[in-house]
């Protein structure tokens, strides 16, 4: 006497759909069908904003603000959807608290990465182009094909999401934003004073600072979570508190761009010292809690924390600007993190193909 086997419930059908889909050829094509949908989308959207007429290539009312920021649109949307994708393909649809939060701050992210460089091409053109206007028809491609493009990306980008591609988005997004509040300061001196000033104003130049500050946070502390998994370590508590330091680089990071210097001088002094601190007690601690990291990456921590130490006491004696020393910090710790996801990377692969 045979059994029947049990007809599958509706959650395994809508599973066993996602897993089809994650396919390659399948999420090519979703890629593709995200791109032609933002296409018509922006363009529709572009009629409805410039009524069939002609607009300036950069500026207010111009066709690169509104590529720029349709296009931010559509990244963050195409984000939102290809991570949950991927997370009921993978996950079963099991979502913790910090993957939502995770999910958003690349969301976040990518849609700057839009917003600011479609913006940053506009303004180049419109040099390139000085005194010209785009026609009526132009509008509405150029508004069309630059939303299509960036849901394209970052629709894969979101789909195909590893640790370097999240370092590499990480570094993107904090140079186009800290960029972008540079060049938008309503106070041009602001250099004069150190980094944190970005942050001090009500304008739109301070939202972005601190933005920008908040979101890379996340990003870090997603980095934290997610890099630190699968290292192979003889010390049973090293990758424990490797994941620590680089969360609480992470958590200070965000806190900085949530307390202005202006409004919260000592948490905000405080916290960013304390990022310091977190980075240098990992740079110390690495060659103890991971012994297999490869002795030039330790002895580049050793290097970068010892140039910050003494561009710090540049800073103590006058010879240097609290913004140059905050800069050239900034870059060799984020330089650092993104030189250790790499390097944890081919630690896992060693260990697996061992």
């Amino acid at each position: 006497m045979t059994q029947t086997a049990a007809a599958p419930t509706r959650r395994e059908r809508a599973l066993a759909r996602i897993a089809e889909a994650g396919s390659e050829r399948a999420l090519e094509t979703l890629a593709l069908g995200v791109a032609a949908g933002s296409f018509v989308l922006a363009a529709l959207a572009a009629l409805l904003a410039f009524g069939f007429t002609g607009a300036p290539i950069a500026g207010p009312g111009s066709i690169g603000q509104f590529a720029a920021i349709a296009s931010a649109v559509v990244a963050f949307a195409a984000v939102l959807g290809g991570r949950y994708l991927v997370h009921e393909r993978d996950a079963l649809g099991r979502l913790h608290p910090l993957d939502h939060l995770d999910i958003i701050a690349l969301a976040i992210a990518h849609a700057v990465i839009a917003l600011l460089g479609w913006t940053l091409m506009a303004v180049i053109l419109e040099q390139a182009f000085i005194g010209a206007e785009v026609f009526a028809l132009p509008v509405l491609i150029l508004a069309g094909a630059t939303a299509g493009v960036s849901a394209y990306l970052a629709f894969y980008s979101a789909t195909h999401m590893d640790l370097q591609l999240l370092a590499t988005v990480l570094a993107v997004f904090l140079v186009f934003g800290v960029l972008a509040s540079m060049l938008t300061a309503s106070d041009p001196n602001w250099w004069k004073d150190n980094l944190s000033a970005l942050g001090m104003t009500t304008n739109v130049s301070a939202l972005a600072f601190n933005l920008t500050l908040i979101v890379a946070g996340f990003l870090v502390t997603t980095l934290a979570r997610y890099a630190t998994r699968g290292i192979p370590t003889s010390n049973p508590s090293g990758v424990g508190r490797v994941r620590t330091c680089l969360v609480v680089v992470g958590v200070f990071l965000a806190l900085v761009g949530v307390f202005p210097v202006n409004l919260f001088f000592a948490l905000h002094t405080g916290v960013a010292s304390g990022m310091v601190v977190a980075y240098g007690v990992l740079v110390i601690g690495l060659p103890r809690w991971i012994p297999g990291m490869p002795r030039p990456f330790v002895l580049l921590g050793w290097l970068f924390l010892g140039v910050t130490l003494v561009l710090a006491v540049f800073f103590l004696v006058g010879y240097y600007t609290l913004t140059a020393v905050e800069l050239v910090a900034g870059i060799l710790v984020f330089t650092w993190i993104i030189l250790f996801i790499r390097n944890a990377a081919a630690l896992e692969q060693d260990a697996r193909s061992a």
